[in-house]
């Protein structure tokens, strides 16, 4: 360290360089002060600065990355929800402007009610875009060699890809769960109500079947559940229910038969009021016992026939929990295959979301693998990639609703292929 001390020695006349002069032999005053410079001394050891702790923070290639990936995936969330709203919507909604009539701005709200399904759609065929463009771009410059002399390995560079992948994961899946079902109905009924010229939709259904079953002891000892009550209706207008028939096991056998031309819900009484009927009351031997006309008679029975009649959403307008209660519903009435159905599409709702993760793997594995590709190339695998997957979902999906295998497995199995295929050619990456 070099002093001058302009007080002592004039410097430009002798610069004397001290190397340590300690400054308590010189002790500054008012009216003498002190004005020094310090200067690095030449071949002079100087102390290495302290290392400040600042804390943890992601690797520089693991952010890397999540940068290579994330440009790409923006671009495929935009051309592939384009290209779906496009194809899906933007035609049908064309076709009933000229034909039946359907306002451009009803149009117009329709359209962008939709782009939110297309969104979540887009979500796991952008992945697969991303991954696919990212790797063959990192193989063909030579930097996948390069991480891989450096002692970085195929299964190290999954690490970023998964992480990613499971945060769209969990964007697809609150998509799935808050956004989409409400959006899709709103269009639903937006659309509805406009082609009926304001009014709003009405709802009709046939053939109405519900079955209450109930704990009950039979006459002969045996004690368990069975059904208790039947309830038919022919038909519903959104309003009442018309021909109806009604069989009661409530006491473990038939014990009374109610037919009546039609029934309504009231809400004040929270029970059933049926209109122009008959009731039969069956002695045990099944001969009846009395036959009751009436006008107007109150039923307590419970509400679930009018709420399995008035459920008019379709799959893609329930999340879970709504498509889990309508479940419920649609078990009390029997019908297997419609049961069976509502099934499958409840677990394809939990399997899409990983969806992401599998094409990430698939397109990690294949662009690795990728030499001198565009991203030209990259798209027009992908759609083929992504075109093979939706086959096998439509097939499995088919398979497990006529009851082949089970409704888990046909909503899985093609994310069971897609990890299949994607560890096969990782292991041939890594080599």
């Amino acid at each position: 360290m070099r002093i001058w001390f302009n007080w002592l020695i004039p410097a430009p006349l002798i610069p004397v360089p001290l190397i340590f002069v300690p400054l308590t032999l010189f002790p500054p005053t008012p009216s003498r002060p002190i004005v020094a410079m310090a200067t690095q001394a030449p071949n002079f050891p100087q102390p290495l600065p302290a290392r400040r702790d600042r804390g943890w923070r992601i690797p520089v290639m693991d952010r890397y990355l999540f940068a290579e990936l994330l440009a790409p995936f923006l671009f495929g969330v935009g051309a592939f929800t384009a290209l779906g709203v496009s194809l899906d919507s933007l035609f049908y909604l064309v076709n009933e402007i000229l034909d039946s009539g359907l306002s451009i701005t009803a149009a117009f709200e329709v359209l962008a009610l939709k782009i939110p399904q297309f969104i979540a759609y887009s979500f796991p065929m952008s992945v697969l875009l991303s991954s696919l463009m990212t790797f063959s771009r990192l193989a063909s410059d030579s930097e996948l060699i390069a991480l891989r002399s450096c002692g970085v390995t195929v299964y190290r560079m999954l690490i970023p890809t998964l992480i990613f992948c499971s945060l769209v994961t969990g964007l697809t899946f609150l998509f799935n769960e808050s956004i989409v079902p409400a959006a899709n109905y709103r269009a639903s009924t937006t659309l509805t109500r406009a082609l009926n010229n304001g009014e709003e939709p009405r709802f009709r259904e046939e053939d109405i079947l519900y079955q209450e079953f109930d704990t009950v002891t039979r006459e002969d000892g045996d004690r368990g559940t069975f059904m208790s009550r039947m309830f038919y209706a022919k038909a519903f207008d959104g309003e009442q229910m018309k021909g109806l028939t009604i069989l009661d096991f409530s006491r473990g056998s038939l014990e009374q038969i109610i037919s009546a031309q039609s029934a309504r819900w009231n809400e004040d009484t929270s029970a059933w009021t049926f209109y122009n009927g008959t009731i039969y009351v069956v002695s045990a031997d099944g001969s009846f016992r009395n036959i009751i006309k009436f006008e107007e008679q109150t039923l307590n029975i419970p509400r679930s026939p009018l709420d399995l009649a008035t459920r008019n959403r379709g799959y893609s307008e329930m999340n879970i929990a709504q498509s889990q209660e309508y479940l419920r519903l649609v078990e009390q009435s029997g019908d297997a295959d419609k049961i069976r159905e509502l099934q499958v599409r409840i677990h394809q709702k939990y399997a899409l979301p990983f969806t992401c993760i599998a094409f990430g793997v698939v397109g990690m594995a294949l662009g690795s693998q990728l030499r001198r590709t565009g991203r030209a190339v990259s798209f027009a695998l992908s759609i083929l990639l992504v075109f093979s997957y939706y086959i096998l979902a439509f097939l499995s999906g088919a398979i497990a609703q006529v009851g082949l295998i089970p409704p888990i497995l046909g909503a899985w199995l093609p994310n069971l292929f897609g990890f299949g295929v994607g560890a096969f050619f990782l292991h041939r990456a890594s080599r």
